[in-house]
């Protein structure tokens, strides 16, 4: 298992906690699992572990509102399966949508549990609901942080299951999604070749 990053600028450390553990417990609960160094682990408490792990490396100053967001940015995903929709673009989008309202009201119910005022609860769910993206500065750390972690993490496995014109267009989609720091970040990344010529080509230096 991942090891949780120190945290700074909490107000209430133990409150804090408190919530992490009720995110991870949730997640918990997933069952679908991925292979870590030969164990296997809830895939969406692996990806809220991950998200805390990369948004401590980026940013490890980030507002509490922003770490709360980071970990509990998944919850309990697997409970709204994408094949309830239909399966095209606009059921796509309707299915992410449901997600985002499904996961902010999720964590306001954690969140309200182990006493956290109303404006954080917001903040968080704000966040969560990619609100005022790219005019938000926090919004936009949280979004390169979840663009780090696709790349660094399920990318080439996506990327095995989709025809190539497709996996370019969703590495242009999430570059333009990134601030010039998280390009950065995301060209320094430890990929496999593989990746790395598919992240070419869609930046336009491939072949």
């Amino acid at each position: 298992m991942l090891p949780d990053p120190h945290t700074r600028m909490i107000l209430n450390q133990a409150r804090f906690d408190e919530a992490i553990c009720l995110f991870d417990a949730a997640n918990s609960e997933d069952p679908h699992q991925e292979i870590v160094d030969g164990q296997p682990y809830p895939k969406e408490l692996l990806y809220g572990q991950r998200m805390s792990a990369c948004l401590h490396a980026v940013a490890p100053n980030a507002p509490e509102a922003v770490q709360l967001a980071a970990r509990c940015q998944h919850i309990r995903r697997w409970t709204i399966p994408r094949q309830d929709f239909p399966m095209d673009r606009p059921g796509y989008h309707k299915w992410r949508n449901t997600l985002k309202k499904f996961h902010a009201q999720l964590a306001s119910e954690i969140l309200q549990q182990v006493g956290y005022d109303a404006d954080t609860i917001q903040r968080v769910q704000a966040l969560l609901q990619k609100q005022q993206l790219h005019l938000d500065p926090e919004m936009q750390l949280l979004e390169d942080v979840i663009c780090l972690v696709f790349l660094q993490y399920y990318f080439l496995d996506f990327a095995a299951q989709h025809p190539e014109d497709k996996i370019i267009d969703i590495v242009q989609k999430t570059w333009r999604k990134m601030t010039p720091e998280g390009h950065q970040l995301a060209l320094q990344l430890p990929l496999a070749p593989e990746a790395q010529k598919l992240i070419g080509k869609a930046l336009g230096g491939g072949e």
